[in-house]
């Protein structure tokens, strides 16, 4: 809870004002029951009308101060909780922004998402009621229970004795149920990745028949969930019927013992009413206590989750040095190693090449082979084990991250597209570009008939993740962002493998023009035969660098490979 306060600290004097407006409220209503006792013992008993009177308005026009206050006290509670959870929220998604992959790997995007969303929304509400209510009903223990001293000490005395009873159950219902509101936010996080996993291959269930197996599959999850939430209900269910039950039972003993203490003329008849309009007012306290045990539990759950992501991500390690704007970049590749934290195999081992500025590499291999994870080493996404990566012979550890990405233009493997129009997805590589750059990327990633084809052009509007484009046009919209950055790297991630044959020559063709090195990962050997070099990798390992000449030479699976497709007689 401490880092979630430190979001409060700058909140602290509207809270100061809330708590002072909360005290003024607690003052007027255990003031009344005493101006009561005064109206039934002095005014009623005395049939003394001008004090009834007197007392009555003075009862009313405090009720009028206890309402103005409280609302004021309202509005400051609401404006500390709303404004902490804002910046929460922000700081969340700026972590989440700005972290290492590495660290996210730590937190599933079905997780990230119900801390953002859910686990921040009970952290604000918890701190409303905290300001409204939480220390209000202490307070008004502490006070109800001085108060009923000062009337009436043996009828207080009835208080002293159940109050205990009422603050171990309080907290052994709490700690149960902070217990089971972990489970129950997990719970959560997993019927929210059941759903986002579904929702995002919706055509492929469809085309696979497998409606009914998602359907038990999120049932499962569904019902799973249902039981933590059960289980965790079912001790803050019970906290207003046991608090009510004794506080009541309290109450009778009191009048029992006030009825016989006015009848003995030991006590007056305003003091049992004082006392009991005390214990009544403790009984709203702590039933308004029950139901924010059950927000506490799960809001201290939600803190915990929300400084698990605050505390747990750091800022990528970026150097101080910027990457020069000179046109191409130079990619060189030394003994480099590389493994995900979680996996104990290298993804790559010992990789070691050289991309000279200009230059096209190509890049081979079967599926883990290690292709992509070159990419997210060049783009900084993740760390070398051992080795070195240089561009332009600066070691990327010494290179300020935003530097070197602003140089580099990278094309996914899944082409991703967002909500909005097909000129703001492109632009979105480079916000400031000027129309002729649009038009000349539009050009070069071979989208402009599709463009003109379109009902609006480059103003029709994608639906979520392109879901209105095909897989060749989504692939040449995000080849036209990176093209739009002018990058002196060029990273295409298996980016043409939905183009046909034709438009990804006439693509290729038209990216000779642009100034720039590019590696393109394909799976294609004849789009690998028109760049300059190939790397063929497998097994994270270099097994293939150099020219298809080199290549046809040295290696046997290359060579395998090359006559597989073409032939021996295609032999050079």
């Amino acid at each position: 809870m401490k880092t979630i306060l430190r979001y409060v600290r700058p909140y602290k004097a509207a809270a100061v004002l809330s708590f002072f407006l909360l005290l003024i409220e607690l003052s007027v209503e255990l003031f009344q029951p005493l101006l009561l006792a005064r109206l039934i013992d002095d005014g009623l008993a005395n049939n003394d009308i001008g004090l009834v009177v007197s007392l009555g308005l003075a009862m009313a026009g405090l009720a009028l101060l206890s309402f103005g206050v409280g609302v004021l006290n309202c509005f400051f509670a609401d404006h500390v909780g709303h404004s902490t959870g804002f910046d929460l929220r922000n700081e969340m998604y700026k972590r989440v922004q700005e972290s290492s992959l590495e660290n996210l790997q730590n937190f599933p995007q079905s997780s990230l998402l119900t801390r953002l969303t859910n686990d921040i929304t009970q952290v604000q509400n918890m701190i409303v009621m905290m300001l409204r209510f939480m220390l209000r009903s202490p307070l008004l223990l502490i006070g109800a229970t001085v108060m009923a001293f000062v009337v009436n000490a043996r009828m207080a005395l009835i208080l002293v004795i159940f109050i205990p009873f009422l603050l171990l159950i309080l907290a052994w219902l709490m700690t149960k149920g902070m217990i089971y509101f972990g489970s129950l936010q997990k719970r959560i996080d997993a019927v929210n990745r059941v759903m986002k996993e579904n929702l995002g291959g919706l055509r492929l269930v469809r085309v696979f028949g497998r409606e009914q197996h998602e359907i038990k599959r999120f049932f499962v999850q569904n019902e799973a969930l249902q039981e933590s939430a059960v289980k965790a209900f079912r001790y803050t269910a019970l906290t207003s019927p046991i608090l009510l039950f004794l506080m009541n039972a309290a109450i009778v003993l009191m009048l029992w013992i006030g009825g016989s203490a006015v009848q003995n003329n030991e006590a007056q008849v305003g003091e049992v009413v004082a006392v009991v309009n005390y214990a009544t007012r403790m009984t709203g306290a702590l039933g308004v206590v029950g139901m924010l045990i059950t927000l506490l539990a799960r809001a201290r759950t939600s803190a915990s989750r929300i400084e698990e992501v605050l505390e747990g991500t750091e800022k990528e390690n970026s150097g101080q040095d910027a990457v020069k704007k000179e046109g191409s970049i130079d990619v060189q590749f030394e003994n480099v190693t590389f493994a995900y934290s979680d996996s104990r195999v290298p993804a790559l081992n010992d990789v070691t090449f050289h991309v000279k500025r200009g230059e096209q590499m190509a890049v081979l291999g079967a599926t883990g082979a290690g292709k992509s994870s070159l990419f997210q080493l060049i783009l900084r996404l993740y760390e070398p084990v051992s080795g070195r990566l240089l561009i332009d012979n600066s070691d990327t550890r010494n290179l300020n991250i935003a530097s070197l990405r602003t140089q580099v233009g990278y094309v996914p493997q899944e082409a991703k597209l967002f909500s909005g129009t097909i000129r703001e997805n492109i632009q979105w590589g480079r916000e400031e570009a000027g129309d002729g750059e649009i038009s000349k990327a539009v050009e070069t990633a071979q989208l402009e008939e599709t463009i003109r084809a379109l009902p609006e052009q480059e103003q029709t509007m994608i639906g979520q993740n392109g879901v209105n484009l095909s897989g060749g046009q989504k692939q040449r919209v995000t080849i036209a962002r990176a093209l739009l950055r002018n990058p002196g790297l060029l990273l295409l991630d298996d980016s043409t493998s939905a183009l046909d044959a034709e438009t990804e020559a006439e693509f290729l063709e038209a990216l000779e023009a642009y100034p720039c090195t590019s590696i393109l990962v394909t799976q294609k050997l004849s789009t690998a035969l028109k760049a300059d070099k190939m790397l063929l990798l497998e097994h994270g390992e270099v097994i293939g660098f150099g020219t298809h000449e080199e290549l046809y030479k040295e290696s046997a699976f290359y060579r395998q490979l090359y006559q597989s497709q073409y032939g021996k007689e295609a032999a050079t």
